[in-house]
């Protein structure tokens, strides 16, 4: 009988070297080209659960898009810039301060669209309000209607804007629609939304889509979190609000009774053209075809009103981070107030710095959140800076419960606005496809003040003295989260 001896040495060797191998293989790998939180928090996963570290790493360790996509944002990019830097996109209101022309030039040399003048943008604050004037400027469509939400579905919030893409494309109006991927399967009315737009003969697409037996694949938490509507080149639409009912049709949500509180803004002139670029631009992405031969992009023509107003688009697909450059310049030029509305408010060591010294310059600073969140990992990282924004002097404002406080704006002064999709958290800055509206006028920022007054008059203000009484299971819970949002 021979017997075989099993000598456990080998084994622990083998895993000891191994072990040893992948700490060092991370130290070389993970930091090159990432930010020190983000190459700090995954050599922690890495470090302290290996096995579950290195899998994360490998699935979502790549913050970029693939490399065909890089390629083609790269080519709309230079086409767009190309066709439009001997355009004339109206007259520019005078006596702009010199911050404001070298953000525009930052936007600018970074992938925006031109500053354009002779603009009318308006904001639409009520949810089914803006829905309702969404569907009303698709009934009065004569080309084209084009569609890119990450969240679209079709219920009974949503029913008139899709019965009027209906009624356009009955009478031969074409009808394009984006809408992100990830975001939306699984979701109710997921399928029964595609159907519809099949039904009605609309040219769809899924974004980012992760479908790797049909060769289609990228980090699967990649989205492209854009909201926008163009009708005829002639008006446009963007903000925050998706297309679906304000409880996004979730039981979760509908059980705890939340609502999603959002804004939009209606806009005519030569910048929805603007608009329409970064639309076109993502349909190319998902389907190579080029609507540029089809669509005169920039036949543009002057709007009802005086509003200077940029196209800023973000995103993976871009070399640097546009969003967070705008609103980290927009913190230090501002001169007397600042006010910033974010439902995920997470910042990375720039932009926390540009609040709390603009604090420290003697400017006011109020930040809005939601009093309740509906990501507990992000709302917990949130939470984790509230003490260090107090002891700056920024005054935090917790829109009340069970209303999730869901728009994304900062004004700047009596001057200057952004609206738009983009949160202010890592996310928003190095994951997601996001587009931001940067306004000069004093008449828009009087329409953003009345907005922020109702959201002060439905909120509560979060005291230093308050947040000092929270428990210890709190903080820790919030910064273990503040630790994982760095995860890029």
């Amino acid at each position: 009988m021979i017997t075989i001896t099993f000598d456990a040495t080998w084994w622990v060797v083998l895993v000891f070297v191994l072990d040893l191998v992948i700490r060092v293989a991370a130290i070389i790998i993970v930091p090159r080209n990432r930010r020190p939180t983000a190459a700090m928090a995954w050599l922690l996963a890495i470090y302290f659960i290996p096995i579950i570290g290195v899998f994360l790493f490998l699935l979502i360790g790549n913050p970029r898009l693939p490399r065909k996509r890089r390629r083609k944002q790269e080519r709309i990019n230079d086409y767009i810039h190309d066709t439009s830097t001997s355009l004339d996109f109206g007259t520019l209101r005078p006596h702009a301060p010199a911050w404001f022309t070298s953000l525009v030039t930052l936007n600018r040399n970074l992938g925006a669209m031109p500053l354009a003048g002779d603009n009318a943008a308006h904001l639409i604050p009520d949810y089914q309000e803006s829905l309702d004037a969404m569907a009303d400027a698709i009934r009065e469509a004569k080309r084209y209607v084009h569609v890119e939400f990450y969240i679209l579905q079709t219920d009974a919030s949503t029913d008139n804007f899709f019965r009027a893409l209906e009624e356009v494309a009955a009478r031969g109006v074409t009808v394009r629609v984006l809408l992100d991927h990830w975001a939306n399967r699984g979701k109710p009315y997921y399928k029964r939304t595609l159907k519809r737009l099949t039904d009605m003969g609309a040219e769809w697409q899924l974004m980012l889509p992760v479908q790797p037996l049909r060769g289609k694949y990228q980090r699967p938490d990649l989205r492209n979190h854009r909201k926008l509507l163009v009708v005829d080149g002639r008006v446009a639409f963007t903000g925050s609000q998706n297309v679906t009912d304000s409880t996004y049709n979730l039981r979760k949500n509908i059980r705890r009774g939340l609502h999603w509180v959002d804004l939009m803004a209606r806009i005519e002139g030569p910048v929805v053209a603007s608009v329409n670029a970064v639309f076109l631009s993502d349909w190319y992405s998902e389907t190579d075809e080029v609507l540029t031969d089809q669509i005169d992009l920039f036949d543009v023509t002057s709007g009802p009103g005086d509003l200077d107003c940029q196209i800023v688009p973000s995103g993976p697909g871009f070399e640097f981070q546009n969003n967070l450059k705008l609103f980290a310049g927009l913190l230090y030029a501002a001169q007397r107030k600042i006010i910033v509305v974010s439902p995920y408010f997470v910042p990375d060591e720039a932009l926390l710095l540009a609040i709390t010294t603009a604090c420290q310059r003697g400017i006011h600073v109020e930040l809005f959140v939601s009093e309740e969140g509906d990501q507990a990992i992000v709302y917990h990282a949130q939470r984790s800076y509230y003490e260090a924004l107090l002891r700056a002097g920024v005054k935090i404002w917790m829109y009340k419960k069970p209303y999730i406080l869901h728009t994304k704006s900062l004004t700047i002064d009596d001057e200057v606005a952004i609206i738009g999709s983009s949160n202010m958290d890592m996310r928003s800055f190095g994951l997601n496809m996001e587009i931001s509206l940067f306004v000069r006028g004093e008449e828009f920022v009087r329409e953003m003040r009345t907005v922020e007054d109702r959201y002060r008059s439905l909120s509560r203000e979060l005291t230093l003295a308050e947040w000092e009484k929270q428990p210890l299971r709190s903080t820790v819970l919030d910064n273990l989260a503040r630790l994982t949002s760095a995860l890029q």
